[in-house]
């Protein structure tokens, strides 16, 4: 390697602000820096490849396919050429590449035939901020963004899609959390990514709670 790791992650993170600048607040550079930090604090534990972890946190939505009609290629392919550019060995160029294609949910509900360490605290930290308080914030932002109902109680949710119908659903937010959050906890690999999810997960039942009982005006 030809340059030291401080190095590469100074460059990537001013490759990544500067990619990012003006995308959707819900995938912006902000949330890439919350799960950088929480994938470090992750690794810390687990002991993976500081180098993948830190490389695949930074550049896991450097292209996200949702945001460029669906490509799901385009991340892996765009961080590959960057870290080309900077000379990173092959091997760990293709286990980037790898976590970021295997990394989604949406990726999950299909046909996953990659694992390592690396992927279960990257993923782990990506589930995490879409849980809790930044990810309801986060939730209606993407649900604002895509002009999408808060909640219609006669839309009801359907918690058991496959990947085509997460895909294309159009369902009203507060549908999402049956869809998708409230089931992350579950799916956590991590014994640090178990302990944050939780509480995390029972903050968010707190606040569909208020959420309906305001709903109704009842609260």
């Amino acid at each position: 390697m030809q340059m030291d790791i401080d190095k590469i992650l100074a460059l990537t993170i001013e490759f990544v602000k500067e990619t990012l600048a003006g995308a959707e607040s819900g995938h912006d550079w902000f949330h890439i820096e919350r799960v950088y930090k929480t994938a470090l604090a992750i690794n810390d534990q687990e002991h993976g490849d500081a180098l993948t972890v830190s490389l695949s946190a930074l550049l896991h939505d450097i292209a996200d396919s949702k945001f460029h009609n669906g490509d799901e290629e385009i991340g892996p392919q765009t961080a590959g050429h960057f870290m080309l550019s900077l000379n990173i060995p092959e091997e760990t160029i293709t286990h980037v590449q790898q976590i970021i294609r295997n990394l989604s949910y949406k990726a999950s509900l299909g046909t996953v035939n990659f694992s390592s360490k690396e992927l279960d605290i990257v993923q782990d930290a990506d589930r995490i901020d879409a849980i809790g308080a930044i990810g309801i914030a986060r939730a209606f932002t993407y649900g604002g963004f895509k002009n999408r109902l808060l909640y219609d109680p006669q839309i009801s949710p359907v918690p058991q899609q496959n990947k085509e119908a997460y895909k294309n659903s159009t369902a009203p937010t507060i549908n999402h959390f049956y869809e998708k959050l409230l089931l992350l906890k579950d799916l956590m690999r991590t014994d640090k990514g178990k302990t944050i999810a939780s509480q995390r997960h029972d903050f968010m039942l707190s606040y569909l709670e208020q959420f309906y009982g305001e709903w109704d005006g009842k609260k």
